[in-house]
């Protein structure tokens, strides 16, 4: 005979007993503080104002998805599904536009020193062209949740700004996607051990 699977009991659940689960009240999508930084070779003049800039004007980001697809094998007439390679979706930002066009113009200056608008050459060692970039999930007393380090990035697409005289009481906003190789992950701001890391070794 069968063994029946044994029935759980599932008590009443009280909002006493969901408040007691939700730690520090939930994480909250609108804090967080974007970290990015510039290869030697194409890092803008005003490199520091830049970044500084950036950890202001970056009004939107995302933590990081990755997908791992399954290989299908068939069998007599069944699926065998195995784990196959992991891949990762690129990384967008959305950017605050300010007059002086400080961060859009390095954004341009990195893309035309990887692929020249004119004649299409630039430089070919990704280590000249790719660094490395963060995002920090903070808590509402500013200190730092979770860290998220992409690594060896570069931008593969900045978006345009529509203009329009219709458009009233806004202000310029852009995207920037960018490919990186993996991330790793860890509590606080960043100081890792192999314990804390997920998906790949600790920060470099």
């Amino acid at each position: 005979m069968a063994e029946r699977l044994q029935q759980e009991t599932i008590p009443l659940r009280k909002i006493s007993d969901f408040k007691s689960k939700l730690t520090g009240g939930g994480a909250r999508p609108n804090l967080f503080e974007v970290v990015l930084a510039f290869p030697t070779s194409v890092a803008p003049v005003n490199e520091n104002e830049v970044l500084q800039k950036s950890r202001f004007l970056v009004k939107a980001a995302a933590l990081p998805s990755s997908t791992i697809a399954p290989v299908e094998i068939p069998f007599r007439g069944r699926i065998l599904k195995v784990a196959g390679d992991r891949t990762f979706e690129t990384w967008t930002i959305t950017v605050i536009n300010d007059t002086d066009f400080m961060i859009r113009s390095a954004m341009e200056k990195w893309m035309n020193t990887i692929n020249k608008l004119d004649d299409a050459s630039g430089i070919t060692n990704p280590v000249d062209y790719q660094t490395d970039a963060m995002v920090h999930q903070l808590d509402r007393d500013g200190s730092t949740l979770r860290t998220y380090k992409f690594k060896s990035i570069f931008p593969t697409n900045i978006s345009t700004i529509d203009l329009n005289y219709e458009t009233t009481d806004t202000i310029e906003e852009f995207t920037v996607s960018f490919s990186f190789d993996y991330f790793t992950a860890a509590n606080g701001p960043g100081e890792v051990t192999p314990a804390d890391t997920v998906d790949a070794p600790g920060f470099a």
